[in-house]
């Protein structure tokens, strides 16, 4: 017993004084919250600074449209569940892209969705779950932690700081297909099931139905990133699972396809 409590007290000191943060879940992340948003800021920068790899469709030309998409994601963020929603600076982005369905999140907070994700769906509680899962890679740090694992904590520092710029760019171009494990990717279902729970403005288990038209549609149009992610169809089971352990309501709007579609029709022209 001595030894364990020497072992909380050591763990709780590392916590509160040494330049590291810990999150709920007791994971030691040697970034801080600071470094989140500095960071996810110079990506942002850098992904502005790419528009033949990432065509940021303009807000004052496209203003109906991102009305809606931030909506959607302030509605989200309204989230007692959502543990930074205050902290980070919160900012959704649409990729001109018909190819390409996916959306991203870096650390921080800044999401980004492709219109051939949009267009792909058929109502805005499917987007709604999508964009769910996204935040929650922001709001758990999940992009933060793969990050460090991938690229190590002293050369993200030095990125934030000014150095190596290559890498910054060699990040923001690879962060659509970023790799979560199993647990990141079952934890990003399970929050966003929680989201739109506590919103009560979607039906919870949206993100259920972009894993089923993924199951329902010629194989051809899954998504690349898809492949290092746990199978479409355990998905939509776990958080239809997640759903009906919460109780939460899983019914569409009367009004959500017609909305949908009003959105990407905005987007068409």
């Amino acid at each position: 017993m001595k030894k364990f409590n020497a072992f909380i007290l050591s763990f709780l000191i590392t916590c509160m004084v040494v330049t590291v943060s810990c999150d709920k879940n007791g994971d030691i992340v040697l970034f801080s919250i600071n470094n989140d948003i500095s960071l996810g800021q110079q990506v942002a920068a850098e992904i502005e600074s790419m528009p033949e790899q990432f065509p940021i469709l303009d807000r004052s030309s496209n203003i109906e449209a991102y009305t809606y998409l931030e909506g959607m994601m302030n509605s989200i963020l309204a989230s007692s569940s959502v543990t930074y929603r205050t902290e980070f600076p919160w900012k959704v982005n649409i990729i001109d892209d018909p190819e390409t369905l996916n959306a991203f999140a870096t650390p921080g907070g800044q999401i980004y969705v492709y219109t051939g994700l949009i267009f792909f769906l058929d109502t805005e509680d499917h987007l709604a779950g999508v964009m769910g899962h996204e935040i929650a890679h922001a709001d758990q740090r999940h992009s933060s932690k793969q990050l460090q694992r991938q690229y190590g904590v002293s050369v993200l520092l030095s990125i934030i700081t000014g150095g190596d710029p290559g890498l910054l760019t060699q990040i923001a171009s690879s962060l659509g297909s970023l790799k979560f494990s199993r647990d990141a990717e079952a934890e990003a279902d399970d929050f966003s099931v929680l989201y739109l729970a506590d919103v009560n403005d979607y039906a919870c288990n949206g993100a259920a139905g972009f894993f089923q038209k993924l199951l329902d549609s010629d194989a051809q149009t899954q998504p690349e990133f898809l492949s290092t992610h746990p199978s479409p169809d355990n998905r939509v089971a776990d958080i239809n699972a997640k759903a009906a352990d919460e109780g939460c309501d899983t019914t569409m709007g009367a009004d959500a396809v017609s909305d949908y579609d009003e959105f990407k029709a905005a987007l068409s022209n």
